[in-house]
């Protein structure tokens, strides 16, 4: 739900803080105070197109900040594939910064987003309702997941099922299209694969060669610093020049002398013990270093092979894999992958044969969704007709059309798709005798208005978008449609947040939450302000909506009544 709205400089507000509740929170205030410019700022984080024109004058940007508070596994998830985790309480902030020049700035918990990862997000997190919004209803391709979350609990394991099924057909379906596509692309797939095969066979890569061959020319490349280095050390350690003895010779003899008075005590005859195991060990060091300088000499041919080679794996490595397995590996898939093709007549026979089971299981499943989606229509169509009935609109009938379309493509399968084979609109009639046509044809706001309370009462339960926004819908209505449009609202509330901007008594008597939106002007300047109500506040502006500006006793007291019937209202709802 939406926390708290902070808007900077747009249109006559210079800052403003709102601090938003749970269930139905009404906005009121004379026209013009600013109303609607809260609804702008709430558009503009949800990723909506602005104009430089909404910049309050005189500055040169302007900026909306937004704190939601979210438990929406879908949400969580979109999130997730853009990197971006809410806060452990669930907090999720989403600011937009937009300048005189044209430049937006957005950001969603302090990650710079784009705009349209805003838009999405946002039809997630907020449903706008209003005289001409586009609102969620009015995208026919919605139709038939709010169908579905009103259907029983039967029509999910069904699609669960399905889905599962359609991800085999595909698979089957993209094996077969690979073996038995156009003829020129079969040979063209067969020389390619052969020639990868070819070229990493005639490799004859063995595995950990790549590391012996590092090794080998890291060798050959210091052969000279090797050799010269060994030698140098042989003459010290082991044979001595003419101007210095070796280590070996010294060790000799400090053993002859150690011998001499080792019989004297027995501490010397263990140092002449450890001399000796000296001695033997440098004798050893004296043959590994003799023996391994003799193995290195300096071979540019043998090298320029190495180097050959390891281009050889360098150049096989870009194309096929990081390592010398994976190469290997990626040989063993394109040989499967040619053997198959070379052998798939039987192959393809196989999966025919399993593409028309799969076929024949998904159309069956499609068939039992689409059944049980029809008879969800039905008694949803009854239960929005009791809703109109209730708003005044006696005469409107709405029509939940499902269509079970197994027509085939040129390729000659079905059109499967995510939800089956249905395609669901919603269609209403206002008026007695008018055919029935889409929702996003009906002319007359307050009945678009009324028609989107009546589904979101029925949805109420089931809508997954938290927080819903009804922006003057009470254009047009009066009396006993104004008070159940009240009471509507204060029903969908009981599973949401609702914000309403409202004119109208009946609702402002209803709310949960009540704030008044003021302009106030000087010499220089106009401003708007945002505070929240308290009690007296709230029946003096419901009076003064009653009224107008001349608040008296009488439309005080009718405030009060209206006041204390919407409370019993609610309370004898929740008992």
């Amino acid at each position: 739900m939406l926390q708290q709205l902070q808007i900077q400089n747009i249109a006559i507000i210079d800052k403003v803080e709102i601090e938003l509740g749970d269930g139905l929170n009404v906005l009121t205030g004379e026209t013009g105070a600013g109303k609607s410019i809260i609804i702008d700022s709430i558009n503009a984080i949800l990723g909506e197109r602005l104009s430089k024109d909404l910049i309050r004058a005189g500055k040169d940007k302007a900026a909306v900040e937004a704190v939601f508070t979210i438990d929406d596994d879908r949400l969580s998830g979109l999130l997730g594939e853009y990197g971006i985790e809410p806060e452990e309480d669930g907090t999720l902030i989403i600011s937009r910064e937009f300048t005189l020049s044209g430049k937006n700035t957005c950001r969603i918990n302090g990650k710079i987003a784009t705009v349209s990862m805003l838009k999405q997000i946002g039809e997630m997190l907020i449903d706008i309702h209003g005289q001409h919004d586009n609102q969620s209803l009015l995208r026919t391709e919605s139709h038939i997941d709010l169908l579905d979350s009103f259907a029983d609990e039967n029509i999910h394991n069904l699609k669960n099922n399905y889905l599962e099924k359609l991800s085999q057909y595909q698979e089957i379906k993209n094996r077969l299209k690979s073996l038995s596509g156009d003829k020129n692309d079969r040979e063209r797939k067969i020389d390619f694969l052969k020639f990868q095969i070819d070229e990493i066979k005639k490799a004859r890569l063995k595995p950990n060669e790549e590391e012996d061959l590092n090794k080998q020319r890291i060798i050959l490349q210091n052969a000279e610093k090797i050799i010269n280095t060994l030698s140098r050390v042989y003459e010290l350690v082991g044979i001595g020049n003419k101007t210095e003895k070796s280590a070996s010779d010294t060790i000799g003899d400090a053993l002859s002398l150690m011998g001499e008075i080792s019989k004297l005590d027995e501490r010397y005859a263990a140092v002449l013990k450890r001399l000796e195991g000296v001695s033997f060990e440098v004798e050893d060091i004296v043959c590994e270093i003799r023996s391994n300088r003799d193995e290195v000499e300096y071979n540019p041919e043998l090298l320029e092979q190495i180097e050959e080679r390891l281009d050889l794996i360098y150049k096989l490595k870009k194309k096929y894999g990081v390592s010398i397995e994976e190469v290997c590996a990626f040989m063993a898939n394109a040989q499967k992958e040619l053997d198959e093709i070379l052998n798939n007549e039987e192959l393809v026979n196989k999966l025919s044969a399993d593409l028309k089971r799969a076929d024949d299981e998904l159309y069956s499943l499609a068939e039992e969704i689409s059944a049980k989606r029809k008879n969800a229509a039905g008694l949803l169509e009854n239960k929005i007709g009791s809703e109109l009935n209730d708003l005044e609109m006696k005469n409107a009938r709405l029509k939940v059309n499902v269509e079970f379309d197994d027509t085939t493509g040129e390729s000659g399968a079905r059109k499967y798709n995510q939800n089956g084979l249905d395609k669901v609109e919603f269609l209403i009639s206002t008026n007695a005798g008018e055919p029935l046509k889409p929702l996003a044809k009906i002319a007359s706001g307050g009945e678009m208005s009324r028609i989107m309370l009546a589904i979101k009462t029925i949805l109420a339960k089931v809508d997954k978008i938290s927080t819903l926004i009804f922006d003057e819908i009470d254009i047009g209505i009066s009396g006993k449609a104004a008070q159940k449009v009240g009471e509507k609202m204060s029903y969908i509330s009981r599973n949401h947040q609702v914000i309403s901007v409202t004119h109208l008594a009946q609702i402002a008597c209803i709310a949960d939450n009540n704030y008044y939106i003021e302009k106030s002007t000087n010499a220089e300047s106009t401003s708007t302000m945002v505070r929240k109500l308290n009690e007296n506040e709230i029946k003096t502006e419901v009076a003064r909506i009653i009224g107008g500006a001349n608040i008296s006793d009488i439309t005080i007291k009718h405030a009060e009544e209206m006041i204390n019937y919407a409370k019993k209202y609610k309370n004898d709802k929740v008992t």
